[in-house]
């Protein structure tokens, strides 16, 4: 049946869905993207795991893996965490 459809309409009915990997591998991305230790991305990831379970209750978009890269970044840099 698909190949019976244009693929401007095909494209309309077909998705793909991607999540968020697992923490301990989103920290070694955040790690390896930014520099900054593993073991200082943990924390960045849960904090961002917690604002992803508020999706849905006021919160629209949950923090990006490519957010937590910005943020270790900063980190690194000598910014503040708190």
């Amino acid at each position: 049946v698909l190949k019976a459809l244009k693929p401007s309409t095909r494209q309309r009915f077909i998705a793909l869905e991607f999540g968020y990997p697992d923490p301990e591998t989103e920290a070694a991305i955040v790690s390896a993207e930014s520099g900054l230790p593993k073991e200082r991305c943990v924390p960045l990831v849960r904090v961002a795991n917690a604002l992803r379970d508020l999706k849905g209750q006021d919160v629209e978009e949950g923090a990006s893996t490519r957010l937590l890269v910005y943020a270790a970044t900063l980190i690194r840099s000598g910014i503040k965490p708190d």
